[in-house]
This record gives C-alpha cells, sequence and structure tokens, in this order.
C-alpha cells in the first residue's frame, strides 16, 4: 500500500509532498516535449508520451506521488464533445449536443479513453512500490462549466448559458456522476491508487444551487469511491466557509484547500478529514524567505494532525524549479 492510501485510509500523521500541476509547463523537460506535440488532447491520449511526463517531477524532485498527467475535459472529450486548447487562451469546446451527450454509451467512452489508462499501467510500472499515482475527474459542475462556457471571466459566470429543464439538467448531471465514477474505476484498475476531484469552478455556484450542483454530485462519487475502497481527495476550490458543509454532507478522505482559506480555521472547523494543500503558489514566485515563511505557517499548524503538504492551486508556469526543489528541501527537513 503507498503512503499516500495509508495516510487517507487509516487517518495518520506521516510526512508527504507533492503538488498539483506537478507536470507542467515549468519544467524545461516538459516544454521539450510539448513544443513537439502542438495538439494537447492528442498528448494526453500518446500513452508513452504522457506516461513520461507523469514521471518528470518525480525523476527531478523525488516527490512521494505522481499525479498522471491528463486533464479533467477527457470526460467531455469521452462524451463526444470537440475540445480544443488555445495558446494563452485555454479549452475551447465546441456546442453541447444534448441527443448526442445522452446517447454516447460506456463502450464509446471506454475505447476513446483508453490511451489514458494504458499511460497509467505504464507509469505504475516504473514508480517505486511506497510511491503513490493519483489519477483524478473533474466534478461535474466545473466540466459543466466548461461544456456549456459558462465562464464570462476569471470570477464571473453567465449561468443563463446553462438553460435547460429540471428533468433534463438531472439527467445531465446524473450522467456525469456515472461517467466521472466510470472514469475512477479503470483509472484506479489501471493502477492509479488515490484519485482526486477537482471542483474548481465550485466558488462561483449560485447558493441556492451549491446543495444540487456541488455538495451532492460530489457526495455521490465520493460514495462510489468509498464503496470500492478507492482513497479519494476533494478539492471544492473556491468555496470559503462552504468548506466546513461541504465536508460534513461529502466526507470525503481527504480535503484540498485554496490558498484563501486561513489554516487556522480549518484546523479547526474541518474534521474527520485529511487536510491537503494551502500555500498560495504565487509564493514561490516571491523572494525565498517569504516563500519559505508562507510554507512553515502551514506545516506548524498542522503538524499534529493528518495533513499532505501541497499548494492552494496548481504550479504556475513562471515557477522556478530551483526553488520549487528548496521548498520540497525545507520541508523534509522541518
Amino acid at each position: 500500500m503507498s503512503n499516500l492510501k495509508k495516510i487517507l485510509m487509516n487517518k495518520i500523521s506521516c510526512k508527504h509532498v507533492w503538488f498539483m500541476r506537478q507536470a507542467g509547463r515549468y519544467l524545461p523537460e516538459f516544454r521539450k516535449i510539448r513544443k513537439k506535440n502542438k495538439n494537447f488532447i492528442k498528448l494526453c491520449l500518446n500513452s508513452k508520451l504522457s506516461s513520461e511526463i507523469t514521471l518528470q517531477p518525480i525523476k527531478r524532485f523525488n516527490l512521494d506521488s505522481a499525479i498522471i498527467f491528463s486533464d479533467i475535459l477527457m470526460i467531455p472529450y469521452a462524451l463526444g464533445q470537440k475540445v480544443e486548447f488555445e495558446k494563452n487562451r485555454g479549452p475551447k469546446l465546441n456546442k453541447f449536443n444534448y441527443k448526442t451527450f445522452l446517447e454516447t454509451g460506456e463502450t464509446d467512452f471506454l475505447k476513446k479513453l483508453n490511451p489514458v489508462y494504458k499511460a497509467i499501467k505504464k507509469a505504475r510500472g516504473r514508480l517505486k512500490k511506497e510511491k503513490s499515482l493519483i489519477c483524478f475527474i473533474g466534478a461535474p459542475w466545473t466540466l459543466i462549466v466548461y461544456m456549456f462556457h459558462l465562464k464570462n471571466s476569471k470570477d464571473n459566470l453567465n449561468i443563463k448559458r446553462f438553460r435547460y429543464k429540471k428533468g433534463e439538467i438531472d439527467k445531465i448531471i446524473n450522467k456525469l456522476i456515472k461517467f466521472c465514477c466510470l472514469h475512477i474505476k479503470n483509472q484506479i484498475n489501471a493502477g492509479a491508487d488515490v484519485v482526486q476531484i477537482f471542483d474548481s469552478w465550485a466558488g462561483l455556484i449560485p447558493i441556492n444551487k451549491a446543495n444540487a450542483y456541488c455538495y451532492l454530485p460530489n457526495a455521490k462519487i465520493v460514495k462510489f469511491c468509498k464503496k470500492n475502497q478507492i482513497p479519494n481527495i476533494c478539492f471544492p476550490k473556491g468555496i470559503k466557509k462552504r468548506y466546513e458543509r461541504f465536508n460534513k454532507v461529502v466526507k470525503p478522505d481527504g480535503l484540498s484547500i485554496d490558498f484563501k482559506i486561513d489554516p487556522m480555521w480549518a484546523k479547526k472547523k474541518l474534521k474527520g478529514v485529511v487536510l491537503q494543500g494551502g500555500l498560495d503558489p504565487r509564493k514561490l514566485l516571491s523572494s525565498e524567505d517569504e516563500m519559505i515563511r508562507g510554507a512553515t505557517k502551514y506545516i506548524k499548524t498542522f503538524k499534529d494532525i493528518p495533513y499532505v503538504f501541497n499548494l492552494g492551486h496548481g504550479l504556475l508556469p513562471e515557477t522556478d524549479p530551483g526553488k520549487l526543489k528548496k521548498l520540497i528541501k525545507f520541508y523534509r527537513n522541518f
């Protein structure tokens, strides 16, 4: 059993460090591969390269967990929606087709995502037994934000674009829950041993929709994970003090906090769960002293409870790998 799996399932205190987006644009070895592979979706579906990218930060930093190089939008892609990534603009999905979405079955879905499972198998075969291989999904609401082009700006949504009758909305959410669980199951069967559920846009859900769009879908996925003994970490970014409500309703094994959550508040209010993350990724762009001060706050606050050292969001492309190496060393020697 990997160390992260032990921490999550047994709620034990044990030093463990990994980073969201640890395999990415800040690494020169990643940029070298990316330069030759312009189509991001095709790169995610290249089992050889995606497994190689997954292991790059392990080779460089000897981190305690690897996370498969993939994307949360592989689910809409496998459900029949075209996904493209535009340079400096991010993902672009074609218009949602309700009929195609409902008609896409498990066989077609799994066939499209088979290269992801092959990449997991390859990466697992090259990892030491004690190191975890994390797989992930996007939670239904976050997928909907992209599928229906709901984002107007970074902190603003046009929810009117999600114009469907309640029965249709329920069908969309329930199908996403079902296929999120299917994708988790097949990633675990391929060799992953922990899943992280990213609800990156949870903070933008209208308060009156939080239960239907955030808490209950996440709870159903976590329930599936627990039934199948799959250790899970949820990351409902941006929900502020609603983290407490989320934890009580969803009951995940692990809960990743974003950098706007006060660590002392989290320690006091978020009980019965392994906490993860919190450090602002921008601290790695500041002075070394400021970075260390920021990290110290989280390490000291969570020193006597089960905690996984990570960031409050993904590593930024501008991050200096040398500075990240110093942060890892500081944490391990603390």
